[in-house]
């Protein structure tokens, strides 16, 4: 069903379809009428999209800019401002946004905050023994479980580090580490919904596109929304970068970065039947073909695969240039490092260069961090497979001027328990774990919250998931309150009805 269609519109079409009849002389009934004119602005939006005009230059707008866009005013009126073409062009957000970009690191599974950036030097003092507090987990545990790795102080802000992200840790004073977040349930899936989606039991539009929505594309020749995901999907597939309700257009574009080759890191880029002019002559057929299907009836399912196949023809050149990344200096391949994580942060940087407005970094298919055992060795595995080219990245948006306007966010979808499971692991925490961000107006050295003596459960500062989301869109120009979608008759957004920016964590 078209959001924008509610069920009194069709009824009050069929009433008057039966009052009129279908009147001779070609005289139209009220509802085609309506219909006929609503389709007239969609093809007319169409058309320009289709022309190929060039993207608006300002993105995010500016401070002398409106202060509200017309596409995210959280009315009634906000769906239909994207016209049944759903355009992807770039548009202002409601306020001068700190950040144009960002990119999420997702480590899947669920990292131990008490071993990577939450300290909690009373679990030495309990060894093997019960702690005071006992919180219901998903699985039985046995007591408390310090953590094997040494923390350190660094930068001016002295932010305490596990040595497991020794290097990233240079990067201190551009940090907030966020030590107080809380989810809903110990489980996988709802987790990444929420996290990723806002909501961990409704399907709902992604972060990504939400952002999409809200800020449409700069380069219309990539898809604005990407997630890369070596070896495969993670745990929820592409739910995690669905667009729900939204337009089909601002789903996220999936890549497996295992691949070095461009025909398998994007399939299809290439046509092994047609040349580029042979395929621009089918395309502009097949556009004839669906504007003739669209002048008789609404389908934003038909907006959106036109649009897909129009970015996939304009993919063929830029993409097979964006991803590869031999053409960047010697110096900066090795300070990303020559490993399946240190080229998809490469690939990441670049995307984000030439105008894509959200990456997603996953660790790998499944929950790699998903540490239930062996936690020592497998959490040395996994960050160390990642410490380089978080702090090679940011090291290279500073030198290139972007991180100041470059969300960073870096986590899971939960923590761990502090507590042992089996003796080397530890079982799922939705009551207290660690998230961090910097770049895109974050004010960095700073630590928000915290969670108790053990790092079982937030104590500081609860910070719902909720209300990261707003802060993230704060930092990208949006108030969460007003970004909202009509959908069955509500006005749907990211943050549900909840939400409040961390501003203490905001330069």
């Amino acid at each position: 069903m078209n959001p924008m269609h509610s069920p009194s519109d069709r009824e009050m079409g069929s009433a008057a379809d039966r009052e009129m009849g279908s009147p001779a002389g070609g005289l139209s009934s009220r509802r085609a009428l309506l219909q006929g004119a609503g389709m007239g602005m969609g093809l007319l939006s169409l058309g320009r999209l289709l022309g190929q005009d060039p993207p608006n230059p300002s993105i995010g707008g500016s401070a002398s800019g409106p202060e509200t866009s017309n596409l995210a005013t959280g009315n009634a009126a906000t769906s239909s401002a994207h016209s049944e073409g759903n355009s992807l062009r770039a548009r202002p957000p409601h306020f001068a946004p700190r950040a144009k970009r960002m990119i999420h690191f997702f480590l899947n599974g669920g990292p131990s905050h008490v071993d990577t950036f939450d300290p909690k030097p009373m679990l030495k003092e309990y060894a093997g023994k019960p702690l005071p507090t006992s919180l219901l987990t998903e699985r039985r545990t046995g007591g408390a479980l310090p953590s094997p790795f040494r923390f350190d102080r660094y930068g001016q802000s002295g932010l305490e580090v596990s040595e497991l992200f020794a290097k990233t840790a240079a990067h201190a004073d551009d940090i907030a580490v966020i030590r107080s977040m809380y989810a809903q349930v110990p489980n996988h899936e709802p987790s990444l919904m929420l996290m990723n989606c806002g909501d961990s039991v409704q399907a709902r539009p992604s972060l990504g596109a939400w952002l999409m929505y809200g800020l449409g594309s700069v380069n219309e020749n990539l898809p604005g929304f990407i997630a890369m995901c070596p070896g495969g999907y993670p745990i929820k597939d592409t739910a995690n970068w669905q667009s729900g309700f939204l337009p089909g257009s601002f789903q996220g574009t999936f890549v497996d970065p295992k691949n070095s080759e461009i025909e398998k890191l994007i399939e299809n880029i290439r046509s092994p039947f047609a040349n580029l002019e042979s395929q621009r002559r089918q395309l502009r057929l097949l556009r004839q073909l669906n504007a003739e299907q669209l002048g008789e009836r609404v389908d934003a399912r038909l907006e959106a695969r036109i649009q897909s196949f129009e970015l996939a023809f304009r993919m063929q050149t830029e993409a097979a240039d964006v991803f590869d990344i031999s053409k960047e200096p010697q110096s900066i391949r090795d300070l990303y490092g020559d490993t399946v994580h240190g080229r998809q942060t490469l690939m990441a940087r670049r995307l984000l260069e030439r105008g894509v407005r959200y990456v997603q970094l996953w660790h790998g298919a499944g929950q790699p961090w998903d540490h239930h055992g062996d936690i020592e060795k497998n959490m040395r595995t996994n960050s160390g497979e990642i410490d380089q080219p978080i702090a090679a990245f940011l090291s290279d948006l500073k030198q290139r001027g972007m991180l100041e306007d470059t969300l960073v966010l870096w986590g899971g979808e939960f923590g761990r328990t502090p507590v042992s499971e089996g003796g080397s692991g530890r079982d799922h925490n939705h009551y207290g774990f660690s998230v961090w961000m910097a770049g895109g107006g974050i004010r960095g050295g700073t630590v928000y919250g915290a969670t108790d003596d053990f790092g079982f459960k937030a104590s500081e500062k609860p910070t719902s998931v909720h209300d990261l989301h707003a802060t993230i869109l704060h930092l990208m120009g949006f108030d969460h309150e007003r970004l909202t979608y009509r959908y069955a008759g509500r006005d749907f957004r990211l943050t549900d009805v909840h939400g409040k920016a961390i501003q203490e964590i905001i330069g």
